[in-house]
C-alpha cells in the first residue's frame, strides 16, 4: 500500500522534470533521521526542525545552499557534499519528506487497534504548543508581511518554507540569525523585513503562527 501511495505521489508532484524515486528518497532519509526523526518531525524541541511536509523545492534548495555554504550550517556541510548527496538525490530526499503528512489532531482508536498501530498513529501526530502574543497583532503583521511568500495559512509557496506546525524555537532562531545578517532572507537590506519590526512584533508573529495549525 505505501509504496503504492508513494509511487501516485511520484506521479503527481509537480515541478519535476520526471517522477522522482519516493522509495530511495526514504533510504536516504534514514541519515536524516538520526537529527530530524523517522518521520522528518524533527526533534529536541526545535533544535531539528521538522521537514515533514515542507515543500519539495524549498528542501531542495537549503540543500544545496547547505553545500555551497551560503547557508553557513557546519555539521549539514559534510551530509550535502556531491559525493555523499548527488543532485538527483537531493531531489528523491526532497520529494519524500514533502510527501509525508502529520496530522494536527490525535487519532480516534478502533476497538481493534492493536498497541503498535495506536503508537504508530500517535507519533505521527505534530502539534505544535501556543505560545504568548498579542494574536491580533500578529495576525495583522503576518498578513501585511509575510503573507505574500508564506501563504494565507503558513503552508508556504514554491521556494518559500511553510512555518505552520513547525517548532516556534526554531523559527524564532531563523528570524534572529536573519536579522543579524546570518542568513539571508531576501533582497532588501540585512534581515530583510524583519529588521523593521519590534521584537513584541516578531513574538506576536509566532503565537499568531501557531494558531495556524488548527485550519490546516
Amino acid at each position: 500500500m505505501l509504496r503504492c501511495l508513494l509511487f501516485l505521489f511520484a506521479l503527481t508532484v509537480g515541478g519535476f522534470a520526471h517522477a522522482q524515486n519516493l522509495e530511495k528518497g526514504k533510504e536516504i532519509n534514514t541519515t536524516c533521521a538520526g537529527c530530524h526523526g523517522d518521520l522528518g518531525q524533527g526533534g529536541s524541541r526545535g533544535e531539528y526542525p521538522r521537514l515533514a511536509g515542507q515543500g519539495a523545492k524549498y528542501l531542495e534548495a537549503q540543500l544545496r545552499a547547505f553545500r555551497a555554504r551560503t547557508r553557513v550550517n557546519i555539521p549539514m556541510y559534510p551530509y550535502t557534499q556531491e559525493r555523499e548527496l548527488p543532485d538527483e538525490d537531493i531531489r528523491d530526499v526532497s520529494a519524500y519528506l514533502a510527501s509525508i503528512e502529520l496530522p494536527t489532531q490525535w487519532p480516534v482508536f478502533k476497538a481493534t487497534d492493536d498497541a503498535l498501530t495506536r503508537l504508530t498513529l500517535t507519533e505521527r501526530v505534530m502539534i505544535i504548543p501556543r505560545v504568548p502574543g498579542n494574536l491580533a497583532n500578529g495576525e495583522a503583521l503576518y498578513q501585511k508581511q509575510c503573507v505574500t511568500c508564506h501563504g494565507k495559512t503558513g503552508l508556504g509557496r514554491g521556494m518559500f518554507p511553510m512555518l505552520v506546525g513547525q517548532y516556534t524555537s526554531y523559527l524564532k532562531r531563523q528570524m534572529e540569525k536573519y536579522i543579524k545578517g546570518e542568513r539571508p532572507h531576501d533582497e532588501e537590506a540585512v534581515g530583510g523585513l524583519l529588521d523593521k519590526l519590534k521584537e513584541d512584533d516578531l513574538q506576536d508573529i509566532l503565537a499568531y503562527i501557531t494558531t495556524l495549525q488548527d485550519q490546516k
